[in-house]
């Protein structure tokens, strides 16, 4: 019976949406834009856990206290702005929180046949963890205020040829500032992106060195985010924007570095190499270690006998 309290409350549309937390009736069946001033429902009678069928886009003003990034803790009392993608689970805190603002709920269906249905599944946080939030200066606040402020307006109008283009358009500039303002973020987290990198180098140096392929395989970006309390998608961008590398492109790196150093140190077999870096088949090897050195590990091992 306690298992079953813990399954998320899966919503199927909007209209579920503002009946469970007290909204008023949505003003389009497909999106909508609501305050959090307007929940009725007590705190103590919301679902412990949902998970929407639909893309969520909140704006907090005020998110009070310290929240963990990664291996640190920073203050963020100016609030800021979470994403959340078709049927993630979204969890409530055990504690009611202090918050006010706004969230806007789109369906996959109100912008099915645009561009925008496409370029959406591009945005790399809607794949971020809630403590990866975007934090928001006073100048990038009021320019995301002035863009729901002009979605509220534009969905409160009545509906017209246009309408559904106009809140469309409203919603890929909210999305390419959101994009630009987590540049940013990056750029001025350089500090925690230095050590993040130093993490992830240390991580997996000690992965290959006791030799933990050949029990757990090749390493994963999910694994070697989940050890930096990091999503996999969030450790890839912060990467980039530090080295021009994502996650993937780092173990890789590191597997032919690692990997040569067994071909030239030692009288092991191609294939024994493989199996102790956690490949499953040498064929795999030999694939990744041509496609980045332009040579065979057989040819490579030769050239230094």
């Amino acid at each position: 019976m306690e298992k079953e309290k813990n399954i998320p409350l899966k919503l199927n549309s909007i209209s579920e949406m503002h009946k469970v937390l007290g909204f008023p009736k949505p003003l389009h069946p497909l999106i909508s834009l609501v305050n959090y001033a307007d929940i009725k429902i007590p705190y103590e009678e919301w679902p412990k856990s949902i998970s929407p069928n639909f893309y969520k886009i909140s704006y907090k003003k005020s998110l009070t206290g310290k929240i963990k990034y990664g291996q640190g803790f920073y203050d963020f009392d100016e609030g800021g702005l979470s994403f959340i993608s078709p049927n993630q689970v979204i969890s409530c805190a055990d504690d009611e929180q202090d918050y006010s603002g706004c969230t806007l709920l789109i369906h996959p269906d109100f912008i099915r046949g645009y561009t925008l249905d496409h370029k959406i599944k591009t945005y790399g946080f809607f794949s971020y963890s809630a403590n990866e939030a975007l934090f928001l200066s006073d100048k990038e606040k009021q320019i995301i205020i002035s863009v729901f402020e002009n979605i509220k307006e534009e969905l409160s109008n009545p509906i017209d040829d246009v309408s559904q283009e106009l809140v469309i358009s409203h919603i890929e500039v909210l999305l390419n500032y959101s994009n630009r303002f987590y540049k940013r973020q990056f750029i001025t987290r350089k500090a925690a992106s230095h050590d993040l990198l130093i993490k992830f180098e240390q991580l997996l140096n000690v992965y290959f060195e006791q030799e933990e392929g050949l029990q757990k395989g090749l390493p994963t970006v999910e694994y070697l985010a989940g050890q930096l309390n990091f999503s996999p998608r969030y450790l890839s961008d912060m990467l980039r924007s530090l080295t021009g590398q994502n996650a993937q492109q780092h173990i890789h790196e590191k597997l032919i570095e690692k990997a040569k150093e067994y071909l030239t140190a030692g009288n092991l077999t191609v294939a024994e190499v493989a199996y102790l870096l956690g490949f499953e088949h040498p064929q795999s090897f030999n694939k990744l270690f041509r496609k980045k050195t332009n040579l065979t590990p057989i040819a490579f091992k030769r050239s230094f006998n």
